[in-house]
């Protein structure tokens, strides 16, 4: 299985192969998805509240990202590995966010960085593109986009909102000028059918979605949580995913719990 590289990225987007991307928080994963053959592994800052049981987004901090990026990074061969800012460095501007950038490169060893909330932020993405370091930039309806535009957000990641059609002209031109800023790659969040075909047209870089995407953006990216249904609320609400790993795990250790309270040897047990 051949490296992927941006280039060839950009080779699947002019030939309209899809890429196939794949948020993952752990070594054991990461060994998984990058055997199946995904294009792109991105440690997300959604670890803090998907697996480690955190309330606030914000909570997680750039020393915790590389954390989880170094393990993850040991389990890609063949992948472009992605890792995301934690909130606070490129707030603070270009120098703070060239910074992070070089530790997630240097330290955890990361192919690209990616950049929530990037068209805001178009000097400090500049900044880290020349400091030679791919940038994935997110853009589209955010939390904090829809607060600004009085639009709906829906955090839900199997909803399929839509940028409003109001909005189209306004997400060409970001994503225009996030291709100009430098960046190699584009997550638009919650594009919708028709603004979602047009960004793609419009560009000449890749543009992937995670909630809110859909088969008219050049690929997809979700986490690899949500597309097996490994969150124990799947044990009480079967998600529309593609598996019920939740359900799995319950039904394995009960029946580890009755061996061990029946007196049983555990399977795998037999040598411990």
């Amino acid at each position: 299985m051949a490296k992927v590289t941006l280039a060839g990225l950009q080779a699947m987007k002019r030939e309209q192969r899809k890429i196939v991307g794949v948020v993952v928080w752990d070594y054991q994963m990461a060994r998984i998805v990058d055997q199946v053959g995904v294009d792109i592994v991105s440690v997300g800052d959604t670890v803090g509240v998907n697996l480690w049981g955190r309330t606030n987004p914000f909570e997680i901090d750039l020393d915790e990202m590389i954390v989880v990026a170094r393990a993850v990074r040991r389990g890609v061969r063949h992948a472009l590995l992605s890792c995301d800012f934690p909130y606070g460095p490129l707030q603070e501007g270009p120098d703070s966010a060239v910074r992070a950038a070089i530790r997630l490169v240097k330290e955890a060893g990361v192919d690209l960085v990616k950049l929530d909330g990037a068209a805001d932020h178009l000097p400090a993405v500049t900044a880290v593109h020349r400091a030679g370091i791919p940038v994935f930039a997110q853009f589209g309806i955010t939390p904090q986009t829809a607060l600004r535009h009085g639009v709906e957000y829906r955090a839900d990641p199997g909803a399929d909102a839509a940028v409003p059609l109001r909005m189209r002209d306004e997400m060409v031109a970001e994503a225009q000028r996030l291709e100009a800023a430098g960046a190699a790659l584009l997550n638009f969040t919650n594009s919708g059918p028709v603004i979602g075909a047009e960004v793609t047209r419009a560009v000449s870089i890749p543009v992937v979605g995670g909630h809110g995407g859909g088969p008219w953006l050049d690929g997809r990216i979700r986490m690899a949580t949500a597309a097996i249904g490994y969150a124990a609320s799947a044990l009480d609400d079967p998600p529309d995913t593609y598996a019920n790993v939740a359900r799995i795990s319950f039904d394995a250790i009960t029946a580890y719990a009755g061996d061990v309270r029946a007196g049983r040897q555990i399977k795998g047990g037999k040598s411990t």
